[in-house]
């Protein structure tokens, strides 16, 4: 397989795995929700490279579908390249502008998505499925990227959105009329032992069950008219049909029909042939409604007439904020977003943003929900300024409801709740043996169960007057920490906490503290398993 080349790619190609994992750190006041919670629809302030790594003691390998708008890289957007990677070039650009006249601009952008797509991989469940937007300017790198980090094999499609109605006239060379969704498959159905994504069909709209007639009251229901020849040609399909006005006709030039004289003959008695009210049309084969199955297969060309365009994006927002103008120059559709969920996902699943915007991606999935009465869950993640203002407040509002909005339901509200996190301080281990920037219980807890076993983290089982965190496969595992310096220079594994933890039988414990008073004699009577704070928490994984 081809690989792309890049700068900084050396340094970027294992980065996330070096990015230190975050505390996140509820905001109830900018929640909608009464109790706020990891297990709610998520709105995360903060870096998403960052929010990313955070995120995986929860919901590593539980996500279905992720889609986001990167910036496309066109030199006007200002977007600035902010990973801190050890690498003395890549640290000179820390912090500047990416633009037009940068001619590293393509490097930049492809050392930021690297990371990034690499942690989107591990959120994603084995049968989750990707869509990227993007536009002429980096589809041919991103293409070669995401073969790279999710493979060439599980490519789905390139889809061509139709994003505006009129023509640039003034264009140079092109008026471009489009943008790209790739699409990629965490793994694609092949019939292997992993169970792959599955597309869905799409839901026939009113206009396209119009399409279905019945003009000869067949008892069959509605139809509509299929061509009876084929591209194909065939010597033995090649014959003449006599229609009832008694007209002998052939198949086009260079074309045959469909299918046999004696097939024909079956087709013709079973009234599936149609010749037009006057019957002296050529033949065209009946294809029922009831017959046909009960979706349409997804097209990969998406007419704005369908799923709208820019213009209507921004009107979309202005229903919403009608006060204020608002950032963003090509804000997605909603029903663009609602299309791509209908294809990837089922009403139950995860759905992650981590380029949030304007918030499109959560009114999507609320609105769905409403319509089918899913529970389907959004995580967005946003780094700029307006997280709260912006993407939260839109949240906010299509959930209660726009007063005075013309839409009813927009108006009434779709209902629903969210958390809202920021990123905090990182959780560094060396900060335990300083004392300094100290985590809570649970966000120490989070990293230490998802880092020392793979698996997911679930608060609602820590039971901290045990010390009792979560099991896995193979372990009961146990904290002993407070944030607070006293209690980790006094606290210690020793033989009566060993004897309360023999008293639960189950599994081998394995147990986190500062320092240990115990022999290993002992350990192996009580079957613990001991990891010193903070060395040891990589040990089992590794």
């Amino acid at each position: 397989m081809a690989t792309l080349n890049f700068k900084g790619k050396a340094f970027v190609q294992n980065y996330h795995l070096m990015v230190k994992y975050h505390q996140l750190v509820p905001k109830k006041e900018k929640s909608l929700t009464d109790k706020v919670s990891l297990n709610d629809n998520l709105i995360i302030h903060g870096d998403n490279l960052k929010a990313l790594k955070a995120l995986l003691p929860n919901y590593a390998g539980k996500v279905k579908c992720i889609y986001i708008d990167p910036p496309y890289n066109t030199g006007n957007e200002k977007w600035v390249y902010n990973d801190n990677v050890n690498s003395p070039m890549m640290q000179e650009w820390l912090g500047k502008v990416v633009d037009r006249e940068d001619l590293t601009r393509h490097d930049k952008w492809l050392c930021m998505m690297m990371p990034r797509l690499k942690l989107l991989r591990e959120l994603l469940r084995e049968d989750g499925v990707i869509f990227v937007s993007i536009d002429d300017n980096e589809v041919h790198h991103l293409r070669m990227l995401m073969d790279e980090v999710f493979g060439s094999e599980n490519f789905v499609a390139t889809v061509i959105w139709q994003k505006k109605y009129s023509p640039q006239n003034d264009a140079k060379y092109f008026s471009e009329m489009h943008d790209f969704i790739i699409v990629y498959a965490k793994h694609k159905n092949q019939g292997t032992d992993v169970l792959g994504w599955v597309r869905n069909l799409l839901v026939r709209s009113e206009q396209q069950i119009k399409r279905y007639k019945n003009p000869d009251d067949d008892p069959r229901g509605p139809w509509k008219c299929a061509d009876f020849s084929v591209k194909t040609y065939t010597k033995d399909y090649d014959y003449p049909i006599t229609t009832p006005s008694g007209r002998v006709v052939y198949p086009p030039s260079g074309r045959a029909w469909m299918t046999s004289p004696e097939n024909y003959k079956k087709l013709l008695e079973d009234n599936r042939i149609w010749f037009g009210k006057k019957g002296n049309n050529v033949p065209a084969l009946k294809v029922f409604l009831s017959e046909v199955q009960e979706g349409i297969v997804p097209s990969s060309i998406w007419f704005r007439n369908e799923v709208g365009d820019n213009e209507y994006a921004k009107k979309e927002i202005k229903k919403i904020f009608s006060e204020i103008k608002l950032p963003f120059d090509t804000p997605k559709p909603v029903p663009l977003i609602k299309r791509i969920f209908q294809i990837a996902c089922n009403p139950g699943d995860i759905i992650l943003d981590s380029f949030a915007g304007s918030g499109t991606t959560a009114h999507a999935v609320l609105e769905l929900n409403k319509e089918d009465g899913g529970n389907r869950k959004f995580i967005l993640v946003e780094c700029e300024d307006y997280a709260d203002e912006i993407t939260a407040e839109r949240v906010r509002r299509v959930i209660k409801g726009v007063p005075g909005a013309k839409e009813q339901k927009l108006r009434e509200g779709l209902g629903g709740t969210f958390s809202y996190f920021e990123l905090g301080d990182p959780i560094e281990m060396e900060s335990i043996l300083e004392g300094d920037n100290l985590p809570g219980y649970l966000e120490l807890a989070r990293y230490i169960f998802y880092t020392a076993t793979g698996e997911e983290f679930d608060p609602e089982k820590v039971d901290m007057e045990r010390s009792f965190i979560g099991e896995s496969r193979d372990y009961e595992v146990y904290l002993f920490y407070k944030p607070d310096v006293e209690y980790l220079k006094s606290t210690a594994l020793t033989l009566d906490v060993a004897k309360r933890l023999g008293q639960y039988k189950g599994k081998r414990r394995l147990v986190f503290a500062p320092t240990k008073y115990l022999d290993t004699e002992h350990l192996l009577e009580y079957k613990i398993d001991y990891c010193q704070l903070p060395f040891e928490i990589y040990r089992l994984r590794d």
